[in-house]
């Protein structure tokens, strides 16, 4: 079986224990995992723009200029650094009663524990938060301050104190030590965004943090607008609740989901809790449409394993693509399978398998636990990792699993990831030493796993001090393609753009990573150029003109601009059609700029500019809808930009709906608002920019770029169109497109307004503050002062 490494980064640091936590895809296409005392956060190349010289260049086994298929591919690296000072004193909240039941030995080494990542925009600068959890269970919420690829990353929140205070209001009578052990938390996930099937998305956030502690109960949170909030505190058992793992929501009915919680405790047993959600609209005045919030209830569905004093030692679901969830738990030698499936197409209840030793090296055993499943769908097999550096294939896993023994058995899946580690180390590797899996996961959705692993000696009790301590990340394809790779490649990706869902929030990194990683070798692209034109091309935009915006009849104020910028992001953001345009157009510019210059590069660049436009004429007639909404709460500093819209839409090649809806809004501002009122008094001046360098008349002709007479060259807001001329802007990582920072991101209250002065009006503070990713690619932005 031929092996092929595409990506070696080496990091001077001991990995984390073994947990499926450890090793993460985020939404945003990040790849993280834990070590000892930081949280790595690595970005693959593929389909960044932004700052590519400043990435990290992997190794590779086959990266020379003979193969393309393996290119040496950059990657951006930051971290958390976890914090390793005092954690929380534990002793002082039972020792005063002589029960030292909250003491926690984690303390006495504090490291990093398990990492969990949130899904996207839940942070404005960085869209993602993560939640870390330390060795002496204290729990900490992360996010970026500027550029979440290579840039700072820090403490927004420290949820243990929350908790302790919390509980120690809400629940006096249960004695302290009770109060304590239900805020030390030992297990975290986070579930996804779910599908309320109402477009546009609703804008309220529908995740949850949930946290298992050392009391037997999940504690379900929600982060909002650098907030916690406790939504739900389930009690469940009197053992620790050390596992927990998150199914797919599941839409019921529109505005209404539930999925599936499944938890294991410290003495073995598995049970399940059904989460429902459902949209409840508020009862205020209805502003730009309505405004909802969830509310949530949780069920105790009960054991569906006995407590058996065997400890769970990982957990997750797999989703087959055409039957219900399986969820996949693991004790010390054996895989348990669980299905709820009773109609004959699969086995009802629990299914188990023995592992067996791969006998790799002289501390190969069966009993180390699991670090990792990695379910391959179109061949509807299950690949499994433990931590002695061993794999393990289970075949038929959606119908009658098994142990493969055909294509992928067990034993070649082992040798193939051996000889990648005895590659890696340079050949300088014996019997002795094990190559210690942390976590791993799929990199393509097919042959080629990412995996973090560590040199050990644990047969020679020999100790290692931190310095000596090194891990790698390694990415590899375990096995050959099958002949109709390809083909299936694009079939999934016209299935992806066809059903991709604006709800769940992923950026175009997450969700091309598989087919931009696959499609980076150019022979293979040019091969199958024009099949990938033909998933790009997109249809004609009507499905954009059915959007209606309620007309505001209150005065202006701090809350009627709230709901508008809500009702905007909602509307710009909240489409499926729109995200697919966002996505294809994020898949043309790659495809382009790796295209043969000629014929195919050309055929290319117009399929792009079709998106394009159609993504453009989508936003401004959002815009312009909402501009309508409002027309009696515009103020005189308003106009210019309400004329920039109107000028924008009749440029050559917009739409004909379009131009009549901006020039129906023009007449009927001038009818409320006569231009002689605003503050420059002349209507032929209103729209009107000059050059920032000479003060020559710039006139509206691209919305890209602008150029004045003397050959000064500008760029444009691509949320405004303004000229860019001041250092606070943001830039798409993805597309590289510039826009004005919203004013919330000034670091004090006297830094002066560095928006040009014809966009000072109300309307295009709240724009530039609902719009917090790319228009135009979904992609989201980075400061680089």
């Amino acid at each position: 079986m031929t092996t092929s490494i595409y990506a070696t980064l080496n990091f001077p640091t001991a990995t984390s224990h073994p947990c499926l936590t450890c090793l993460q895809w985020s939404t945003e296409g990040q790849l993280c995992f834990a070590s000892k005392n930081a949280a790595y956060i690595l970005t693959p190349e593929y389909g960044v723009t932004h700052d590519n010289a400043s990435a990290i260049k992997s190794s590779s086994k086959k990266d020379n200029a003979s193969d393309q298929s393996v290119v040496g591919r950059g990657w951006f690296r930051t971290i958390v650094q976890f914090d390793l000072g005092e954690g929380c004193k534990w002793p002082e909240y039972s020792q005063g009663i002589i029960d030292w039941g909250a003491v926690s030995l984690g303390s006495i080494d504090l490291n990093l524990w398990a990492i969990v990542i949130s899904p996207s925009n839940l942070s404005s600068t960085a869209g993602c938060v993560i939640a870390t959890l330390s060795s002496n269970l204290d729990l900490s919420l992360w996010t970026a301050t500027r550029n979440p690829l290579k840039g700072e990353w820090v403490k927004v929140f420290d949820v243990t104190p929350y908790l302790l205070e919390r509980f120690q209001t809400t629940l006096p009578d249960q004695g302290q030590t009770a109060q304590t052990l239900r805020a030390q938390v030992v297990s975290i996930c986070w579930s996804p965004q779910p599908d309320f099937g109402i477009a546009p998305v609703p804008g309220c956030n529908g995740s949850l943090l949930i946290a298992g502690n050392r009391g037997g109960g999940i504690l379900f949170l929600r982060f909002a607008r650098d907030s916690l909030e406790l939504v739900h505190d389930l009690p469940l058992s009197d053992q620790w609740i050390s596992n927990m793992a998150f199914s797919a929501w599941t839409s019921l009915e529109p505005g209404k989901t539930s999925g599936v919680l499944a938890y294991g405790t410290s003495g073995g047993a598995v049970g399940l809790v059904e989460i429902t959600q459902i949209l409840v609209e508020k009862e205020e005045l209805s502003l730009f449409g309505p405004e909802c919030t969830v509310q949530t209830t949780v069920r105790d569905l009960g054991l569906i394993h006995q407590l058996d004093k065997a400890g769970v030692t990982s957990m997750g679901w797999v989703i087959p693509r055409t039957s219900p969830p399986v969820l996949i738990f693991s004790k010390p030698g054996k895989l348990l399978f669980w299905s709820a499936s009773s109609d004959g197409s699969r086995w009802p209840g629990i299914r188990t398998l023995i592992l067996k030793t791969q006998k790799l090296h002289k501390s190969s055993s069966a009993l180390h636990p699991v670090t990792g499943f990695n379910y391959v769908p179109h061949k509807d097999i299950l690949i499994v990792t433990l931590s002695d550096g061993s794999f393990h294939a289970v075949q038929y896993f959606s119908s009658n699993p098994s142990w493969s023994e055909d294509d992928i058995t067990s034993q070649q899946l082992s040798k193939a990831a051996r000889s990648v580690f005895i590659e890696t180390r340079g050949g300088n590797v014996d019997s002795v030493d094990m190559n210690r899996i942390t976590g791993s996961t799929s990199f393509d959705g097919a042959s080629t796993i990412a995996w973090t692993q560590e040199a050990m000696r644990p047969s020679d009790f020999s100790y290692k001090h931190e310095a000596k301590h090194s891990s790698s990340l390694i990415v590899a394809q375990l096995w050959e393609d099958e002949e109709n790779s390809d083909d299936l490649l694009l079939e999934r990706l016209q299935h992806l753009l066809d059903t991709v869902k604006a709800s769940s929030g992923q950026g175009p990194l997450g969700i091309l990573r598989p087919y931009l990683f696959r499609l980076n070798n150019k022979t293979k692209l040019n091969k199958h150029h024009a099949q990938i034109l033909q998933v790009l091309r997109v249809s004609h935009e009507e499905q954009f003109l059915t959007i209606n915006i309620p007309p505001c009849t209150t005065s202006l104020s701090d809350e009627v601009k709230r709901r508008f910028r809500g009702s905007l992001s909602r509307h710009l953001f909240g489409h499926d059609a729109l995200a697919s345009l966002r996505i294809r157009l994020a898949l043309a510019d790659f495809t382009w700029k790796l295209s043969d210059i000629g014929e195919n590069q050309r055929a290319c660049g117009l399929i792009a500019r079709g998106i394009l436009n159609a993504i453009s004429h989508s936003s401004l007639h959002t815009i312009i809808k909402h501009l309508d909404a409002i027309l009696d709460l515009l103020q005189p500093d308003d106009i210019p930009f309400v004329l920039r819209t109107v000028m924008q839409s009749l440029l050559p090649g917009s739409p004909p709906y379009l131009s009549a809806e901006a020039q129906a809004l023009s007449q009927r501002v001038q009818a409320r608002i006569p231009i002689q009122h605003s503050k420059t008094g002349d209507p032929t001046h209103e729209a009107v920019e000059r050059c920032p360098a000479c003060g020559v008349v710039v006139q509206l002709q691209d919305i890209t770029v602008a150029n004045c007479a003397n050959g000064h060259r500008w760029p444009r807001c691509s949320i405004t169109t303004f000229i860019l001329s001041t250092p606070s802007v943001r830039t798409c990582i993805g597309c590289s497109r510039k826009a004005f920072l919203p004013l919330s991101s000034r670091t004090s209250p006297e830094q002066l307004n560095w928006l040009p002065q014809l966009a000072r009006g109300w309307v295009v503070e709240e724009l530039l503050e609902a719009v917090q990713r790319c228009l135009f690619c979904n992609n989201s932005f980075v400061r680089v002062l």
